[in-house]
């Protein structure tokens, strides 16, 4: 990885060169690199901690008057229990991922002589956005490397100096790898994206981590096709068949763990049938952590009944509109009653945002019903909102969740970081051979053996 100040043109033809480079590794020397990487970044713990404690240090005062939000502050910080551990964890997971690059997913004898293979390959060269989060680099980093893809990174100036001291340790672990220093880059040159998202010619993707402003800047502003979201409205259906105490337990996890987060529930619906069975223990175990409910009239009334002078009650407010269209990303729930299943789904699928949802129910058919209709890229059934994510689906880590209707979808890791090619082996055959008629002869299209 090399900290560059080169212009965003140097920088991606820069990127382009090495990713030829990289895509020709064989998956030894891309693993080697990985093995090297994690080292360096155990190795250098305390000086990349204390640099990103300087970073806090200057969010924090900034979210105090105003000009950064609590929810970046609380990605920014490496510190956070697990965080560290996670980070490098999720390298050695994709180290140890089957290689992505080279899979034969169809081969086809076109006639004797004549066979076609589509086979996985690298994108090419990725660009990736983002605000706080530190621990993307190496995520980052670690994908591209394993895919054989090129990344440039530029990251917001909050975290800088997380940024920095993280790619001199990965910088210098490539320097002893077989991999090219130029295929991974972060960008340091101010204000260089406008003119990162116009070298179409030499980027292939465009990967945006932040806010839902960032990421629509992004989409409005480069003809690079865009991977991402731009917001994290997830929901829960609650119905009166699920386990109350059960659904107490993954709503409260879904809204609590990591309220900053872009698979924080932030709608809760409700089936009226529920409000005086499976819901009271739900609220009760939401209030109990602090989250403040936005109720519509039937769920307030309910919520309210069930304290029984048991709980804050100040946590129980009125909803507006507008709270069931809102990522709070913070301890704040929009809840809402609905009479069923199919206004569960058309409530979510007029509302959201086509990340992820959730319904608790007992009732199979019913779970099947709302996993197939709802609009999204995670459906599920009795499950937290907060699995959707890639080291949790087993990708080791991921580049980002997409709600892309196109090439990748969901938590995007290793897969979603490959397209593929067309290889045909032939014996000098014309097309102009085959076809209908005196002297042509078609095509046999047989289906082979991967």
């Amino acid at each position: 990885m090399s900290l560059t100040n080169a212009s965003p043109e140097a920088a991606a033809r820069e990127a382009k060169s090495a990713s030829f480079t990289l895509a020709a590794l064989p998956a030894s020397a891309r693993n080697e690199a990985l093995k090297g990487i994690h080292a360096a970044l155990a190795a250098n713990k305390e000086s990349i901690l204390a640099a990103n404690a300087r970073d806090l240090e200057l969010a924090r005062k900034a979210a105090a008057d105003g000009s950064l939000s609590e929810a970046l502050v609380s990605r920014l910080d490496l510190g956070k229990p697990g965080k560290w551990e996670d980070m490098l964890k999720g390298i050695l997971d994709v180290r140890d991922l089957p290689d992505p690059v080279g899979n034969i997913s169809m081969r086809t004898k076109l006639d004797d002589d004549l066979t076609m293979e589509r086979v996985s390959c690298p994108i090419g060269v990725l660009l990736i956005i983002f605000e706080a989060r530190p621990e993307v680099i190496a995520n980052i980093a670690s994908l591209a490397i394993k895919s054989g893809n090129s990344a440039i990174l530029k990251g917001g100036k909050e975290s800088t100096e997380s940024f920095v001291a993280i790619s001199q340790v990965i910088s210098a672990a490539l320097d002893k790898s077989q991999v090219p220093n130029g295929a991974i880059q972060l960008v340091t040159t101010r204000d260089a994206i406008a003119s990162l998202l116009a070298q179409d010619r030499s980027i292939d993707l465009v990967i945006p981590r932040g806010s839902n402003e960032l990421v629509r800047y992004i989409k409005e502003s480069t003809k690079i096709p865009v991977l991402g979201h731009a917001d994290g409205l997830c929901s829960i259906y609650l119905t009166a068949t699920a386990d109350a105490t059960k659904a107490a337990t993954a709503v409260v996890d879904a809204k609590t763990s990591y309220p900053a987060a872009c698979n924080s529930v932030e709608t809760l619906l409700v089936q009226d049938a529920a409000l005086a069975s499976t819901f009271p223990a739900v609220v009760a175990g939401l209030v109990a952590k602090g989250v403040e409910l936005r109720c519509d009239a039937p769920s307030k009334a309910a919520a309210l009944a069930s304290l029984h002078g048991a709980g804050d009650a100040s946590k129980i407010v009125d909803a507006q509109d507008v709270d069931y269209d809102t990522e709070h990303l913070s301890l704040t729930l929009a809840v809402k009653t609905v009479a069923s299943v199919d206004e569960a789904i058309a409530h979510i699928n007029a509302h959201g945002s086509g990340h992820t949802e959730s319904i608790m129910t007992a009732d199979k058919d019913e779970a099947e019903r709302f996993m197939n209709q709802v609009d999204s890229a995670g459906a599920y059934w009795n499950a937290s909102t907060r699995l959707a994510d890639g080291m949790r689906y087993g990708f080791g880590t991921e580049v980002g969740i997409s709600t892309n209707k196109i090439h990748a979808r969901g938590p995007v890791g290793l897969e979603g970081l490959t397209i593929y090619k067309y290889k045909i082996r032939g014996d000098y055959q014309a097309t102009a051979g085959y076809g209908e008629g005196e002297g042509k002869r078609p095509f046999k299209h047989e289906k082979m053996a991967l």
